[in-house]
């Protein structure tokens, strides 16, 4: 089996937080993890927001290396038609809409997404698919 990993279970990684360690737990679970390219964009911009020097870079480059064995759901015309779709369905937020846009192009809903994201999550188990972490 594999994971959709959104942005938010990926910040649990690289904060010290009350549910960083169940998080950990159920990445640590299952390797193959599956995400959006804003992914990239939205954890760079909290690890910058968040933290500070020596933290900032270790922070950093562990998701770097997360990164790289993650395979990328790619955003295109057909995905952002998918997420505005989603959106209007669901009323999400549109980077929450991205994200759900992009697991359902991955395939089978039996494919879990880990969020730690509650709107996020009942939008997801509000069109079937199981939600790990929220």
């Amino acid at each position: 089996m594999s994971l959709y990993v959104d942005t938010s279970a990926f910040l649990k990684r690289y904060f010290d937080e009350p549910d960083s360690e169940q998080f950990d737990k159920i990445l640590q679970a299952d390797f193959r993890w599956i995400t959006a390219r804003i992914t990239f964009v939205e954890v760079r911009r909290n690890l910058t927001r968040d933290l500070r020097g020596s933290a900032r870079t270790a922070a950093r480059e562990q998701f770097y290396r997360d990164w790289n064995h993650c395979y990328i759901v790619e955003l295109d015309k057909a995905l952002c038609a998918t997420a505005s779709e989603i959106a209007e369905l669901t009323l999400v937020r549109s980077l929450d809409a991205l994200h759900l846009a992009a697991i359902q192009r991955t395939g089978p809903m039996a494919l879990p997404l880990v969020t730690a994201d509650i709107r996020q999550a009942q939008a997801a188990r509000s069109l079937g698919w199981a939600v790990l972490g929220a």
